[in-house]
C-alpha cells in the first residue's frame, strides 16, 4: 500500500480521473505580485533540476505551446541556450493575448496567496514550471487545489487549441530538466530506484501504479517488468490514451519518493518517456509467407510494369516504324536538302547509283514481282535468298520499299553477335525502337531471385530469362505495327464497319513492312531467338497487321518458316551472281562515274595548262582497262561484292589483271585461313561440323572438274567414313560448308544434285591453292593419312570377324565363301594403304625440300 499522505494530496483533474477535493479555508484577497525571472531552461545552477525551498512549491502548467511544433523547436533553431527565453520574450510584447507567458498571468487569479518567483517554459513539451511561495499557514497542494478548480470553472483556451483548456498539476518529485532530443510519447517507463544510497527496492505492484497515475488521465494499459528480466533497475511501462496526460504525470511525478505500508525501502519513480513498439501484424504475416508473397509481389511489379511502360512503350516503337521523331524526315532538313542539293551532292554516291542502277535493270522483273507480293492479301513471307555479296538487302531497300514509309528493319546480325542476355535485349530493343529497357535490372533480378531461392527455396520469380523478354518486347512491337497500319483509317471511309483485321485485309497496301535481315546468322548458337522471331513473324502475317521480308544466305531457312507457318507457301525469291555482260555493265558503269569526274576535276583546276594532255592520257588508259576487262570478268565471275571490289580497285590505278590476280589471292588466303589451317573450331568458336580432310576433297576435286555430284560425294571415303567425330555425318558436313559459303549446292527437282564453288571467284583461288606445292603437300598428306586409318580400321573389321570364324568347331565349309571375301577384303585394304604410304613418303620429302 502506498502512504496516506500522497493519496490525500489534491491534484488537477486530467481526461476523466479522479480528483480528490478538500475544502480550504478563505484566503486573504491580497493581491498576488507575480514576478518573471527568465533563467536557463536546464535547472538551478545548471543542474537539470529545479530545487524548491521551504514555503515554496512548483506546478506544471501545459497546454501552453503547440506540442506538434515540439520536434521543430527542438531540431536546433537556436544558437545557444539562452535564445529561447528571449525569442519568448519577444512574444510577450509582440503577441498580446496569444503571448504564452501571458496565457500564465491569466491563468493564476491575483485573489491566490501566492507569489510567482520563477516560470520556466518547456517548449518541447508544450507548458512551463511556475515556482511560486506561500504563506506559513498554507500549502502547496491547497494553493494547486484552489487553481485547478478556477481553472476549471473559468477555463482558458489557447489559440492553436480551441477546444482543450489549460490545465495545471503540482510537481511532487523532482523536476528534470533535461534538453534532450526526446519526444513526448504516451507511454513512460517507470523506473523503481533506491530514494537514498539503501537496497534495490522491489518494483511496484499494477495496482499501486494505477492509483498513482490514474489520476492524471486515462491509462490504457499497464506492462511490468518480465519475471524472469534480471535488468536494473526495475521498470514498468504506463501506457496513457493521450500524449498530454503522459506529460503531466511525467512532470508531476518525476523523482517522486514514495514507501508503501509495512515496507522499510523508500522507492523512487523515475519516468522517461518511451517510443510504444507497434505491433506489425501485417509486415509479420508477409515475412513469415515467402512462399505466397513473393510470387503475389512479382505479379504486382509486372502488373505495374504493364500498365505503366508499356503505352510508353508501344509509342516509341510506333513512332520508331513512322519515323516521325526523326530530323531528317521533317519539313525543314528536306527543305534544306533542296535548297543545297547541288552542293552536298557526292560523285560517289552517285557512281553507285549508276552500278546499282545497272544492277538493278538486270532485275527488274525480280522487282516487280516482290512489289506485287506486297500489294497482295495473301498472308505468308516473302523470302530473298542468296550468297552474301548478291545485293538482296540493296535491292529491297533501295528498289522495292523505296518511298514507303512504314517500314521496320530487324538485322539478326548485331542481335545474335551481342554479348550476353542483357545486350541480346538491348540490342533488339534498340532496332524496334523499344524504350525504356532495363537490360541491367535482368542481372539483378537473377541475383535476388537466387538469394531468395538460396534461403526460402522457392523461387520468387522477379527474374525473366532470356526467351520471355523477347516475346515481351516482340508483342509489344506486334501491337504498335498494327496501330502503324491502322493509321491511316478514317471513320468516314467505305468500308469503316468492317473490324481491323477485316479493314488490313482488304487494304494490304497500308500494311508496314517488316524486313528481317541476316535471318538464321549463327543459328546453332541462337536458335530460341530465331525461333522466336519465326513465331511472331508468322503472327503478323496471319493476323494481317504487317508484311514481313525475309533475307538470308541460309540454305535452310525453310525448316523454321516451315515450323512456324506450315499451311502457306513462302514467295521465294532466289538472287544469283550476274551474268557475264551484267557484270561487265555494272564495272564499266562506274568506271565511266569515275572517268567523268576526273575531267570536271582537270577542267576545275586553273593552274593545270596540259588539260587536254591530262584528258588524252585518261581516256588511252580507260580504253585499254575495258579491253584487260572482258579477259577478267569470266575469271571474277558475277558476285556483286567481288564486283565492287574490282572497281574500287580500277579507280585507284590498278590494272585489271592486276586487280583480279590480288582478289584470287586474298580469296584464296581467306580459304586457307577459315577452312584448312584451323582446329576443330571456326573463328566464332563454335564447333566445326566438317574436318579438314573434307574441305581439302571438296577444293581438290572442284578445281578439277567445276562441279561435283552431291551423292558421289557422299560416297567418298572421307565423307562416308570420316574419322572425325564431328563430321561423321555427310550431309550435315556438306549443309555446313554450304552456309559458310565454301561451296554451294545447287538442287534438281527438289532434292540437292551437283556441287560448285561457293562463289565464281572460289573456283579461281581453288586452282591457285593446288599451285602452291606445300599447300597442296601438306593437305594431301592429310588426306592421304585419314584414308589409310580409314582402311586400318577396315583391316581390323575383317581381322576380328575371321577370328570369330576360325573359333567356330570343326571348320565349316559354309563358311569358306566368307572366309575367302574377307581375305580379299583384307588384301585390298592391305594394297591401298601401301599405296598411300608411297604418296605420303614422296609428299613428306616435298614438304622437307620446299619452304
Amino acid at each position: 500500500m502506498i502512504s496516506r499522505q500522497f493519496l490525500s494530496r489534491p491534484m488537477a483533474r486530467h481526461g476523466h480521473g479522479p480528483l480528490v477535493r478538500y475544502r480550504l479555508p478563505v484566503l486573504s484577497s491580497q493581491p498576488t505580485r507575480l514576478a518573471q525571472r527568465w533563467k536557463s531552461n536546464i535547472g538551478t545552477d545548471q543542474s537539470g533540476h529545479i530545487e524548491a525551498k521551504e514555503n515554496e512549491s512548483i506546478i506544471f502548467v501545459d497546454n501552453l505551446f503547440p506540442l506538434k511544433l515540439s520536434s521543430l523547436l527542438l531540431w536546433r533553431p537556436w544558437k545557444s541556450q539562452h535564445d529561447l527565453p528571449k525569442l519568448i520574450q519577444r512574444f510577450e510584447t509582440s503577441m498580446g493575448i496569444f503571448d504564452p507567458m501571458g496565457m500564465v498571468k491569466r491563468a493564476i487569479p491575483s485573489s491566490l496567496p501566492m507569489e510567482i518567483t520563477e516560470i520556466i517554459p518547456r517548449t518541447k513539451e508544450g507548458g512551463a514550471y511556475v515556482k511560486f511561495t506561500y504563506p506559513p499557514d498554507k500549502s502547496g497542494a491547497e494553493i494547486q487545489a484552489q487553481l485547478a478548480k478556477t481553472l476549471e470553472e473559468q477555463p482558458i483556451k489557447p489559440w492553436f487549441s480551441p477546444f482543450r483548456p489549460i490545465t495545471s498539476g503540482l510537481v511532487l518529485g523532482r523536476p528534470w530538466l533535461e534538453d534532450l532530443y526526446r519526444l513526448p510519447k504516451s507511454r513512460l517507463r517507470v523506473e523503481f530506484v533506491p530514494a537514498k544510497n539503501s537496497e534495490q527496492p522491489e518494483e511496484l505492484s499494477q495496482e499501486a501504479l494505477y492509483s498513482i497515475f490514474r489520476r492524471y488521465g486515462w491509462i490504457a494499459d499497464i506492462t511490468s517488468q518480465p519475471p524472469d528480466s534480471k535488468v536494473l533497475p526495475k521498470y514498468a511501462y504506463v501506457d496513457f490514451v493521450l500524449v498530454k496526460d503522459a506529460i503531466m504525470a511525467r512532470n508531476c511525478l518525476h523523482g517522486f519518493v514514495l514507501q508503501e505500508e509495512g515496507s522499510k525501502i523508500a522507492t523512487k519513480l523515475r519516468l522517461s518517456y518511451e517510443q510504444r513498439v507497434k505491433a506489425h501484424n501485417i509486415w509479420k504475416w508477409l515475412s513469415s509467407h515467402p512462399r505466397i508473397v513473393l510470387p503475389v509481389v512479382a505479379a504486382l511489379l509486372a502488373t505495374f510494369t504493364v500498365i505503366v511502360f508499356d503505352p510508353i512503350r508501344e509509342f516509341f516503337v510506333k513512332h520508331h516504324v513512322q519515323k516521325s521523331l526523326e530530323f531528317t524526315d521533317s519539313r525543314l532538313y528536306k527543305w534544306l536538302k533542296r535548297q543545297t542539293s547541288d552542293i552536298l551532292s557526292l560523285y560517289k554516291k552517285h557512281g553507285q547509283d549508276g552500278g546499282l542502277n545497272a544492277l538493278f535493270s538486270h532485275r527488274k522483273d525480280l522487282i516487280d514481282s516482290i512489289k506485287s507480293s506486297l500489294l497482295e492479301s495473301v498472308a505468308s513471307f516473302v523470302v530473298i535468298h542468296g550468297p552474301r555479296g548478291s545485293g538482296g538487302k540493296e535491292l529491297i531497300m533501295d528498289q522495292v520499299l523505296e518511298g514507303r514509309k512504314d517500314v521496320l528493319v530487324l538485322d539478326c546480325k548485331s542481335i545474335v553477335e551481342a554479348r550476353g542476355e542483357a545486350g541480346i535485349i538491348r540490342k533488339l530493343a534498340f532496332q524496334v525502337g523499344y524504350r525504356p529497357v532495363f537490360s541491367w535490372g535482368n542481372n539483378v533480378s537473377n541475383l535476388v531471385d537466387l538469394a531468395i531461392q538460396s534461403t526460402t527455396g522457392v523461387k520468387a520469380g522477379f527474374s525473366e530469362n532470356l526467351e520471355s523478354q523477347v516475346v515481351k518486347i516482340l508483342q509489344t512491337t506486334a501491337t504498335a505495327l498494327k496501330e502503324v497500319s491502322l493509321a491511316g483509317r478514317k471513320k468516314d471511309d467505305q468500308d469503316a464497319a468492317l473490324s481491323d483485321e477485316a479493314y488490313l485485309e482488304a487494304h494490304p497496301e497500308r500494311r508496314a513492312v517488316v524486313v528481317i535481315d541476316n535471318f538464321l546468322h549463327k543459328a546453332e548458337e541462337k536458335g530460341i531467338i530465331y525461333d522466336k522471331i519465326s513465331d511472331w513473324a508468322a503472327a503478323l502475317v496471319q493476323s494481317n497487321a504487317a508484311h514481313v521480308v525475309f533475307l538470308t544466305t541460309d540454305t535452310s531457312f525453310s525448316k523454321p518458316l516451315t515450323k512456324s507457318l506450315p499451311d502457306r507457301v513462302f514467295h521465294q525469291v532466289t538472287l544469283g551472281d550476274l551474268s557475264p555482260e551484267v557484270a561487265k555493265h555494272f564495272v564499266v558503269s562506274q568506271l565511266e562515274n569515275g572517268h567523268r569526274r576526273e575531267e570536271k576535276e582537270a577542267k576545275a583546276n586553273d593552274k593545270n595548262e596540259n588539260i587536254e594532255k591530262a584528258l588524252a592520257k585518261t581516256d588511252k588508259e580507260h580504253r585499254q582497262d575495258l579491253q584487260e576487262l572482258d579477259e577478267c570478268i569470266e575469271a571474277l565471275g558475277g558476285r556483286l561484292t567481288d564486283l565492287q571490289v574490282l572497281a574500287r580497285r580500277l579507280k585507284v590505278g590498278q590494272s585489271p589483271k592486276k586487280a583480279v590476280s590480288d582478289i584470287i589471292e586474298q580469296s584464296a588466303s581467306e580459304i586457307l585461313r577459315m577452312f584448312l589451317l584451323t582446329g576443330n573450331k571456326t573463328n566464332d568458336g563454335v564447333d566445326k561440323k566438317w574436318s579438314t580432310e573434307q574441305a581439302w576433297y571438296l577444293i581438290k576435286e572442284i578445281a578439277k572438274n567445276d562441279s561435283l555430284k552431291y551423292n558421289e560425294v557422299l560416297l567418298a571415303n572421307t565423307f562416308a567414313s570420316s574419322t572425325t567425330p564431328a563430321a561423321t555425318n555427310p550431309e550435315a558436313a556438306l549443309e555446313a560448308l554450304a552456309n559458310t559459303e565454301l561451296i554451294t549446292v545447287k538442287s534438281q527437282h527438289g532434292r540437292p544434285a551437283t556441287i560448285r564453288a561457293g562463289k565464281p571467284v572460289y573456283l579461281a583461288a581453288f586452282a591457285r591453292l593446288l599451285e602452291d606445292p606445300v599447300v597442296k603437300a601438306r593437305m594431301d598428306l592429310a588426306l592421304l593419312t585419314e584414308l589409310a586409318k580409314i582402311e586400318a580400321k577396315n583391316i581390323d573389321k575383317a581381322e576380328q570377324e575371321l577370328g570369330l570364324l576360325a573359333g567356330l568347331p570343326n571348320a565349316p565349309t559354309q563358311a569358306a565363301p566368307r572366309v575367302n571375301y574377307l581375305l580379299a577384303k583384307l588384301q585390298a585394304s592391305q594394297k591401298k594403304i601401301e599405296g598411300f604410304e608411297k604418296e605420303m613418303g614422296n609428299l613428306k620429302k616435298t614438304l622437307a625440300e620446299e619452304s
